[in-house]
């Protein structure tokens, strides 16, 4: 399984950002497509996840994921963006069966290069 994470970049606060996680290889449909983050001196952090089952989920309310089934891709759609949003931004992948927290870290298996998002004030 690849990911590819991409449409990081410099934005100004308050500015939205979309930033797309195309995925390939492995069976999209069995996999749990993760969004993380980790800012400077930072841990990684859990964003969001998405299962082959939801399309939209809402995270940390102005963080929303939208998978599409269809193109295997699961895109972060990021609002009002604050300096403290600034990080690497990173998709990741595992096996959608299991009952472990969608936020456990250890649990994925795929990850992308990541993508950096700077916001700057």
């Amino acid at each position: 399984v690849q990911l590819q994470a991409s449409g990081g970049g410099l934005v100004q606060a308050g500015d939205s950002l979309r930033v797309p996680c195309v995925v390939s290889g492995g069976t999209f449909r069995n996999l749990l497509i993760g969004w993380f983050r980790q800012a400077p001196g930072q841990e990684r952090e859990f964003v969001g996840a998405a299962s082959w089952g939801y399309n939209q989920r809402a995270m940390k309310g102005r963080l929303t994921i939208f998978r599409d089934n269809a193109k295997n891709t699961v895109d972060l759609q990021m609002t009002s963006l604050k300096p403290e949003d600034t990080a690497v931004y990173y998709c990741a992948a595992r096996s959608s069966s299991g009952a472990a927290l969608y936020s456990d870290i250890s649990t994925y298996k795929y990850w992308g290069q990541g993508t950096l998002v700077t916001v700057s004030s």
